[in-house]
C-alpha cells in the first residue's frame, strides 16, 4: 500500500510539471509566429510612411506645376511686349507701340527720344554737326576776327552762328514729318493711341535737341579765347541763350513747312528762304518808310537776337521768340488735324 501511495504521489508531482513545460512550450510557439510577423508590421508601417509622404508630395507637386504654368502663361504675355520694346530700340522709325499709352509727359519724351535717335542713325546727324562746327571754325578762327577786335570777345562767333541757323534749321527740320509722309507712316503715327500734340512736341524737341547739341558743341572756342584774355562770361552766355531761341524759332518754322508737303527738300528751300528773308530784314531798314521800319525790325530775329547776344535779357525779345514757336506748332498742330479728318 505504502509503495502505491508514493507512485501515486510521485505521478501527482510530475504532473504540474508537465503542466509547466506544456504552458512554456504553447509560450514559445505563440512567440514564434509574433517574432515572425514583426519584419511585416514594420513593412507595413513603412509603406504606410510612403504612402503618407506621396499625398503630402502631391499637393506641393500641384502648386509647383501650377506656378509653373502661371510663369510660363506670363512670360508668353510678356514676349511680345519685349519684342515690340526690342524692336523700337533697333528701329528708331518704327510707330509707338499700341501698348506704350501713358502720360502725355511720357508719350511726348519716347517720340522725341526716337527722332533724335533717327538722325544718328542715317548720315544727317553726323553731316550737319560736322559742317557747322566746320564753318563755324571758318568763320571765326580762319580770318581771326577776335584778334582784329584786340579783345577777348565771342561776338564775331554768335554772328557767325546767327548767319548760319537760317541755313542749317531748315537741314535738321525737313525730315520731321516730309519724311514720314513720304514714307507712308505719318498714317501709321497718328493712328497710334498718342495725341497729335504729342507727336508734334515730341518731334520739334527731337529736331531742337540736335540743334542743341550742334550749338552746345563751340563751348570749347569761349574756353580757348579766355586763355588769350579776360573773357566776359554775360554775354555768352546771352549770346548762347540767344542762339537757343532763335534756333528754336527757325526749328519750329521748319517743322511747320514740313507738315504741309511731302517732299524734304521742298520743305528745306521753303523755310531756308522765308527764314532768309526774314533774318535780312533790319539789313533793309534804310529802303523803308520811317514809320514801317520800327514793324519790320522787330520782326527780324536777328534784331532780337543781338540784343540778348549782348547780355541784356529783355522780356520782349523772349516773348517774341516763344510767340514765334508758338504760333509755328499751333500751324502744324492744325496741320496734322485736317490730315487726320482728310
Amino acid at each position: 500500500m505504502a509503495d502505491t501511495d508514493k507512485a501515486e504521489g510521485a505521478e501527482a508531482a510530475d504532473k504540474p510539471a508537465e503542466a509547466k513545460a506544456e504552458e512554456k512550450t504553447e509560450a514559445k510557439a505563440e512567440e514564434k509566429p509574433t517574432k515572425a510577423e514583426a519584419p511585416k508590421v514594420e513593412e507595413k508601417k513603412t509603406e504606410e510612411k510612403k504612402v503618407e509622404a506621396k499625398a503630402e508630395e502631391r499637393p506641393a507637386k500641384a502648386e509647383t506645376k501650377a506656378e509653373e504654368k502661371a510663369e510660363t502663361k506670363a512670360e508668353k504675355a510678356a514676349a511680345p511686349k519685349k519684342a515690340e520694346k526690342a524692336a523700337s530700340k533697333s528701329d528708331p522709325q518704327r510707330p509707338i507701340p499700341p501698348g506704350s499709352v501713358g502720360s502725355w509727359m511720357h508719350n511726348t519724351a519716347v517720340i522725341a527720344q526716337r527722332e533724335f535717335a533717327s538722325y544718328f542713325t542715317s548720315p544727317l546727324g553726323y553731316i550737319v554737326i560736322g559742317m557747322f562746327l566746320l564753318l563755324v571754325g571758318v568763320l571765326v578762327f580762319f580770318p581771326f576776327a577776335f584778334l582784329v577786335l584786340r579783345k577777348a570777345s565771342l561776338t564775331p562767333m554768335f554772328n557767325a552762328i546767327s548767319w548760319l541757323l537760317p541755313l542749317m534749321s531748315p537741314a535738321i527740320a525737313m525730315r520731321t514729318f516730309a519724311e514720314e509722309k513720304r514714307t507712308g507712316t505719318l498714317e501709321m503715327l497718328i493712328t497710334q493711341p498718342v495725341r497729335d500734340v504729342e507727336v508734334l512736341f515730341g518731334k520739334y524737341l527731337g529736331a531742337l535737341g540736335l540743334l542743341t547739341v550742334a550749338i552746345l558743341a563751340t563751348v570749347t572756342y569761349p574756353l580757348v579765347v579766355s586763355r588769350w584774355g579776360e573773357l566776359d562770361w554775360g554775354p555768352v552766355a546771352g549770346g548762347y541763350l540767344g542762339l537757343l531761341l532763335g534756333g528754336g524759332a527757325y526749328v519750329a518754322f521748319g517743322v511747320m513747312v514740313s507738315s504741309y508737303t511731302k517732299d524734304q527738300i521742298t520743305a528745306f528751300f521753303v523755310a531756308f528762304v522765308v527764314g532768309g528773308v526774314f533774318f535780312l530784314m533790319n539789313k533793309a531798314l534804310m529802303f523803308l518808310p520811317t514809320w514801317a521800319a520800327p514793324w519790320v525790325e522787330y520782326l527780324c530775329p536777328d534784331y532780337h537776337f543781338a540784343s540778348i547776344s549782348r547780355g541784356v535779357i529783355d522780356a520782349r525779345n523772349i516773348v517774341y521768340f516763344l510767340s514765334v514757336i508758338s504760333a509755328c506748332l499751333l500751324a502744324t498742330a492744325r496741320s496734322l488735324d485736317s490730315r487726320r479728318w482728310s
